[in-house]
């Protein structure tokens, strides 16, 4: 093991042999002003510059390999860059940038300015990127010059008036958009600022869906960075010896997770598979050529991983794996754990918090629990009463927000929407909405959403959007949106539909109906399965009562599947 000279500094006491060590004795060293750009990636550069700090390849065979001086030099050149372009402290800044090896360099380019990054992913309509842009007042727009991404864009721009800039990162780079290759070098050498940010200044916002209304805004402080640091040093178990591999697109919040703060506490590899199709058989493939010591990754691509025959590929470096993003089921993990020897230690947060339960190294996993709450929260599990539950009792999961103190990692609030953060925020607590029940070894166990939130491959999907969706089309004259669990990716989604009268329930219409989910709104959130009523069931007020379809769902289904 390298020793991280890093990690002192941040912490009281920077290893843990046990469970109890590790709840008593967690305490982190919070400096004045906080920039993770300048405090822990250009200390880095500092302290070891020659260290591979981004290893990046794609489909095509492409391969980077940046040091962590590499990563301060870009990121400085990258920040005079925007700079020149009038992108600031506080401006709003969407990064559309799929794996692109840029995402990494522009981050840490913002976070230098205190300006604020709104990672998106590249499959966003128009209808996504109009109301991302006009809800959060977007300034700037950085994106892949890919043909689908650039067209919804610039289709969005008469409707999105806040947005002076747009910069494409390449291939193609159309008129109205500045070419992040032909003008990042001619940049004037980078001055920091004297003063770029405050601990409580707002560092990242990211949109997540809810089940009703449009996608919430969820910003977060520059603490949030220091509250990662858990997620890599210790439940991804990395050191600077690491070279780490997450699965997810850096529109998601778990690409900070897995991809960007805890990694490079830790001072480990960050190693970066841009492809286009997630198959099993590239990823291992990927995994052996370089070697991979540690992996993360969605229960939905460990049910794929496991489909194939290990017995093909070298995978003796990898000795550490971690699965987050919806319940583990445990044939997968005692299979994973048959052909590799290696035991799944599965996690849970949202984008609202960092990890706030895991299974970490000193703690024996049990198949599908989130393990226990993470020392840096205090987590309680209540009844809808507020008191706390009983062991074996399903209640909700809730972080409590002590007077004059918020948990590092916690987010800040839901932007410009006071309603829904006293909502999620009030008696003294966050609410997660997550519901679940606690073992007498103090286990958590995942139950489901409390709000109807969709889990599916990995994605965050809310029914509103879906529905929403749906109801442009002629056919449909109101729908439910609901999950139904899946072997494969963990929930799928389905929609209850009543048509009118002049259309027929059919396999073209079925068909006719996903695709036009697929134009409207991001292409995963379309319904994989659709059923047919004469009515919905619903509430006296008139509400639609989809945990009656759930049931439903479980003990009868026969709709239209795609």
């Amino acid at each position: 093991m390298t020793d991280n000279p890093i990690l002192s500094r941040f912490l009281r006491q920077t290893s843990f042999v046990s469970e109890e060590d590790y709840r008593e004795n967690l305490e982190f060293i919070i400096p004045d002003n906080f920039n993770f750009a300048y405090d822990v990636m250009d200390a880095w550069a500092e302290i070891a510059p020659d260290r591979q700090a981004l290893l990046w390849t794609n489909d095509e065979g492409a391969e980077r390999r940046l040091t962590f001086a590499d990563i301060k030099r870009e990121s400085d050149q990258a920040a005079s860059y925007l700079q020149t372009l009038g992108i600031g402290r506080g401006d709003m800044v969407m990064l559309i940038e799929k794996r692109r090896l840029e995402w990494w360099i522009t981050m840490l380019a913002l976070h230098k300015l205190g300006a604020i990054p709104i990672p998106a992913t590249h499959m966003l309509t128009c209808h996504d990127i109009v109301y991302r842009n006009n809800a959060a007042s977007v300034k700037a727009i950085i994106c892949v010059g890919e043909p689908y991404v650039l067209g919804e864009v610039q289709r969005a721009m008469p409707d999105s008036p806040t947005v002076e800039v747009l910069i494409s990162i390449g291939p193609d780079v159309p008129e109205g958009f500045h070419d992040w290759h032909a003008e990042v070098g001619k940049a004037p050498a980078f001055r920091r600022a004297r003063f770029v940010n405050a601990n409580g200044d707002t560092m990242i916002l990211y949109f997540t869906s809810g089940t009703t209304g449009e996608p919430k805004m969820v910003t977060h402080d520059f603490l949030y960075a220091i509250g990662h640091l858990t997620t890599g040093v210790f439940w991804h178990n990395l050191t600077p010896d690491s070279i780490h591999l997450t699965v997810a697109d850096t529109g998601w919040g778990k690409a900070v997770w897995g991809k960007f703060y805890g990694q490079w506490f830790a001072g480990a590899c960050i190693f970066v598979y841009d492809h286009e199709k997630f198959t099993a058989e590239k990823m291992l493939r990927q995994m052996e050529k370089y070697r991979i010591t540690s992996f993360c990754a969605p229960p939905t691509v460990y049910r794929f991983l496991i489909r194939e025959d290990f017995s093909r590929y070298d995978l003796s470096a990898l000795h550490y794996c971690t699965t987050a993003g919806e319940a583990l089921n445990a044939a997968v993990y005692e299979k994973f754990l048959q052909l590799t020897g290696i035991r799944l230690m599965e996690g849970f947060g949202q984008t609202e918090t960092t990890m706030t339960l895991g299974t970490f190294p000193w703690m024996e996993p049990k198949p599908g629990s989130m393990g226990k709450p993470n020392a840096q929260y205090e987590i309680a599990l209540l009844r809808p009463d507020l008191t706390p539950c009983e062991d074996g009792e399903k209640g909700e999961i809730a972080v409590r927000m002590k007077e004059g103190y918020k948990a590092i990692g916690l987010f800040k609030e839901y932007y410009r929407d006071s309603n829904i953060t006293y909502e999620a925020c009030h008696d003294g607590y966050y609410f997660t909405g997550d519901m679940a029940w606690r073992d007498k070894d103090g286990y958590y166990w995942f139950e489901g959403r409390a709000d109807d939130v969709i889990k599916s491959s990995g994605y965050r999907i809310g029914p509103f959007e879906v529905e929403s969706a749906l109801m442009t089309h002629p056919a449909v004259v109101e729908c439910a949106i609901t999950g139904v669990p899946d072997e494969t990716r963990g929930m799928v989604v389905k929609a209850t539909v009543v048509i009118g009268k002049e259309w027929k329930a059919s396999d073209e219409l079925v068909a006719e109906l996903q695709a036009h989910v697929k134009h409207v709104t991001a292409p995963y959130k379309y319904p994989r399965i659709i059923e047919f009523v004469d009515e919905l069931p619903k509430t006296i007020s008139g509400k639609i009562r989809r945990v009656e379809i759930r049931e439903k769902s479980l003990n009868t289904l026969s709709p239209k599947r795609d």
